[in-house]
C-alpha cells in the first residue's frame, strides 16, 4: 500500500481516533504515520509512570520553550508525546470536557456546529463511564473514563476547606458547569491507563485496510496547485513519498501541526521565504494564536496529617505503594496528575470559574526533576484557565527534524497577571484562614506568606510555574484573516487538507484539553465520512 484514500499524520489523541473511524469501513485505504514509536514502554501504562515518561526521550520529544521574559526569561521543559497514543500516552490521565460557554463562544465566533449542544454528543461517543450512561455520559465508547482509587485525608481537607470559602463540592465536572471543588475522573480501566492508542488504536490495528508506520518522521505535504496529493517522510534517514486519493489529515498536536504546515509551504511567506520554501499559501495565522494554561504551584506545610512525601522517599513506603497496586490495582501507583479537582471565579464579576486547581498530595522543588520534599506538605496548584496572553511557533529550518520555536508569552498581558495573583491568594484563603485548616498549623513554604504585593507575588510564583501541557489554537478555527480551517476543519484556500487535533481551537477550553481534543477527531471524522 503506497497509495491511500487517507492519510494521518501523527498518530496522538486526534489520530488514534481517526485512524479507528475511517479505518472502519475496509474500502477506506489509511495511512496513520508517526514519528514516534511503539506504546510498549512499561510505564506508559501505569498511571503515575507519567513521571517516568515526560522529560524522557524515549517517550516525549522534549521542546523547552523560548526564554520568556514575562517569567524572569525562564525557559521552561515542554513535554509532548513521542509515542503512539501521542500526548494521551504521557499525560496526567484526567478527564475534563471544558464548560458549555466555551463552545458556545467557538460557535458565536461563526463556526457551525461547534456550539455545547453540538458537541455534547461527541463526547459521549468517545466514552465508557464507569458511572454508567446519562444524559451528559456514553458508555461503550473506546475511551475508559474511571473514578480515582485514591482518596486521602489531606485531599477531603482541602475540599472542606474549599467549601467554607464558598466553592461547593461536587462530583461531575463534565456537565457543562464546573464550578466546585471534588475529585478528578481519569483515563483509566482496571488501574492501567487508556491513552488513545489504547482505546482507538490497539483493537483495531490489525485490519487489512490500516498501515501503522511508526518511527517516520514527516518533512513535508507536496502538493498539485492548491491541492494536497501525497507526503514526503524519512524513515531511516531514507526518503519515502506516500499518496492521497482522497484527503491528508494532519493531527501533529498544536506544535507538530503549525510546523509541518509551514515546512509545506503554507504560513506567513515572509519568513517561510528566507528559509528557501516554495510558497503555497501566504496564512499568517498559521502558528498564531498559541495558548496554554500557566500552573502556578504553592507549597503548604502541614502537621498531624499525612501527604505522601515520606513515604515515597522511603524504601518500605515504596514497597508497599508497590504492593497495593500489584495486588489491589490501588493507591498512589493509580494516580493521575493531580487528584483533587477545583474551579473558581478569581473575583465575583465573573459569570463562569477562570481559575482551575490541581491538588496534589506532594510536594517537590522541580516537577518531575527532583526528589519530593523531606517534611508533610501538598501543592495545590492554581491557573488561569482562560488567558488573554498568546504566543506563537516558528520553524527555524525547511528540515522538520528540527525543533521549531515555542514561544508562549505567558504572562504578557496584565489582565494575566492580576488573575495569577488573585488565584494565588483565593489558595492562601482556602488553606490559612479556614478553620478546616487550623488543626494542621499550614504553613506557605513557597512562594512565601510575607509577599504580599500582587506583582511581586506573581514574580515568586513565576519562578516554580510550569505548563499543564495544554497547547492550542495554533491553526486556528474560523472565517477572518487568522483563521487557518474552516468550521469544517478544511485548510483555508488548500483542497483536499484538514487539521484536527486540538490546534483548531479558536479559543483554549477552561480545563484539561485531552477530552475535547479527542471531541474533535471524533467530529472531524464523521464531517469527512459524511462528506
Amino acid at each position: 500500500m503506497n497509495n491511500f484514500d487517507f492519510i494521518i499524520i501523527g498518530a496522538g489523541s486526534a489520530g488514534c481516533v481517526l485512524a479507528n473511524r475511517l479505518s472502519k469501513n475496509p474500502k477506506n485505504k489509511v495511512l496513520l504515520i508517526e514519528a514516534g514509536g511503539t506504546d510498549s514502554y512499561p510505564w506508559i501504562h501505569i498511571p503515575v509512570g507519567y513521571y517516568k515518561t515526560m522529560h524522557n526521550p524515549k517517550t516525549d520529544w522534549c521542546y523547552s520553550t523560548e526564554p520568556d521574559k514575562t517569567m524572569e526569561n525562564r525557559s521552561i521543559p515542554y513535554p509532548r508525546g513521542k509515542t503512539l497514543g501521542g500526548s494521551s500516552s504521557i499525560n496526567g490521565l484526567l478527564y475534563i470536557r471544558g464548560q458549555e460557554q466555551d463552545y458556545d463562544i467557538w460557535r458565536q465566533l461563526g463556526n457551525k456546529g461547534w456550539s455545547w449542544k453540538d458537541v455534547l454528543p461527541y463526547f459521549l461517543k468517545s466514552e465508557n463511564q464507569e458511572r454508567g450512561d446519562d444524559k451528559f455520559h456514553g458508555t461503550g465508547g473506546p475511551l475508559s473514563v474511571s473514578d480515582q482509587r485514591i482518596k486521602l485525608p489531606i485531599l477531603d481537607t482541602f475540599m472542606n476547606a474549599a467549601e467554607e470559602v464558598g466553592i461547593p463540592k461536587v462530583n461531575d465536572f463534565n456537565r457543562g458547569d464546573n464550578f466546585g471543588c471534588g475529585y478528578f475522573q481519569v483515563t483509566e480501566k482496571n488501574g492501567l491507563r487508556c491513552s488513545a492508542a489504547v482505546g482507538y488504536l490497539n483493537p483495531i490495528k490489525n485490519r487489512k485496510n490500516l498501515k501503522i508506520e511508526t518511527k517516520c518522521h514527516v518533512e513535508k505535504i507536496n502538493f498539485d496547485k492548491k491541492k494536497a496529493i501525497s507526503i514526503s517522510y524519512w524513515k531511516n534517514n531514507n526518503s519515502f513519498t506516500a499518496g492521497a486519493n482522497r484527503e491528508i489529515i494532519l493531527s501533529a498536536g498544536s506544535i507538530g501541526s503549525p510546523q509541518i504546515l509551514q515546512t509545506s509551504g503554507i504560513g506567513d511567506a515572509n519568513k517561510l521565504s528566507q528559509l528557501d520554501i516554495d510558497i503555497i499559501k501566504n496564512s499568517l495565522g498559521v502558528g498564531k494564536n498559541l495558548q496554554d494554561h500557566l500552573m502556578f504551584r504553592p507549597v503548604y506545610k502541614v502537621k498531624n496529617i499525612p501527604t505522601l512525601n515520606k513515604k515515597i522517599n522511603s524504601i518500605i513506603g515504596k514497597l508497599m505503594i508497590g504492593m497495593e497496586y500489584v495486588f489491589f490495582r490501588r493507591g498512589p501507583m493509580t494516580m493521575g496528575a493531580s487528584q483533587l479537582c477545583g474551579f473558581a471565579k478569581s473575583d465575583s464579576s465573573r459569570t463562569t470559574p477562570n481559575l482551575q486547581f490541581h491538588v496534589q498530595p506532594i510536594s517537590t522543588d522541580k516537577l518531575g526533576g527532583s526528589n519530593l520534599h523531606d517534611f508533610a506538605a501538598f501543592t495545590p496548584t492554581v491557573a488561569n484557565i482562560r488567558p488573554t496572553s498568546k504566543g506563537e511557533i516558528n520553524i527555524v529550518s525547511k528540515d522538520s527534524r528540527e525543533n521549531p520555536k515555542i514561544k508562549m508569552n505567558y504572562l504578557s498581558s496584565s489582565e494575566d497577571r492580576k488573575v495569577a495573583a488573585a488565584g494565588l491568594k483565593l489558595i492562601r484563603k482556602i488553606v490559612l484562614e479556614s478553620n478546616e485548616f487550623k488543626k494542621y498549623e499550614p504553613e506557605e513554604f513557597r512562594p512565601g506568606i510575607e509577599i504580599q504585593d500582587d506583582e511581586a507575588l506573581v514574580k515568586a510564583g513565576s519562578n516554580y510555574a510550569q505548563t499543564i501541557f495544554h497547547p492550542v489554537g495554533t491553526c486556528k478555527m474560523g472565517n477572518d484573516e487568522s483563521a487557518v480551517v474552516s468550521e469544517e476543519l478544511k485548510v483555508h484556500g488548500i483542497e483536499n487538507l484538514r487539521v484536527i487535533d486540538a490546534s483548531i481551537m479558536p479559543n483554549i477550553t477552561s480545563g484539561n484539553t485531552n477530552a475535547p481534543t479527542i471531541m474533535i477527531a471524533e467530529k472531524g471524522a464523521d464531517m469527512i465520512l459524511n462528506n
